[in-house]
């Protein structure tokens, strides 16, 4: 949607007397102060009114715009490309850092087969072996012909049937008491 009023979408910053980089809580200080002096109800000939109106409107689309563009950056900051996340996930599951690594992997804008597989992998590390098999399932589901995929779900699927007895159970949380902790 372009801007009206003459604000468009570079200059809808300069229009709050912001620069580019400014974030969402000064995006709104600077549209509330300026808004107190151009407001129309302020004015009393019809002319300066008509002014003020104008300008206001120049100001809520400013405001409105910059608004959206200081969200898009906040997104943009958090999320990377699937294969950035994949490489910085495996540096980390390599130093055996697996809370790291799936909290990089989720930061991937897509998934595909290998996220799946590689989540997966992270899971099983972190012992939650039923997750771990429904993201091998989803690799399975995506790549059909890899053995590596099927090899994980088998895999994971036999541990979910070894953790679901009782005993096994009991022995996995008392050695959890006594295994250190992963940072």
């Amino acid at each position: 949607m372009e801007l009206k009023a003459g604000v468009g979408r570079a200059n809808a910053f300069e229009v709050l007397g912001l620069t580019m980089d400014a974030d969402q809580a000064q995006v709104h200080a600077a549209y509330r102060s300026r808004v107190k002096h151009c407001h129309p109800d302020q004015f009393q000939e019809k002319e300066q009114q008509e002014q003020a109106q104008e300008q206001l409107i120049r100001l809520n689309l400013a405001y409105e715009e910059a608004m959206r563009m200081t969200a898009r950056r906040q997104i943009g900051m958090n999320s990377v490309s699937c294969e950035e996340a994949k490489r910085l996930a495996k540096r980390l599951y390599d130093q055996g850092r697996c809370e790291n690594a799936l909290r990089q992997l989720l930061r991937a804008e897509n998934r595909d087969a290998d996220w799946y597989y590689l989540q997966g992998s992270i899971l099983m590390k972190l012992q939650q072996y039923a997750s771990a098999h429904q993201s091998y399932r989803e690799a399975v589901r995506q790549e059909p012909e890899n053995l590596s995929y099927r090899r994980g779900a088998f895999e994971a699927a036999k541990a979910v049937q070894k953790h679901a007895r009782p005993v096994q159970r009991a022995v996995d949380a008392v050695g959890k008491l006594f295994r250190p902790r992963a940072k």
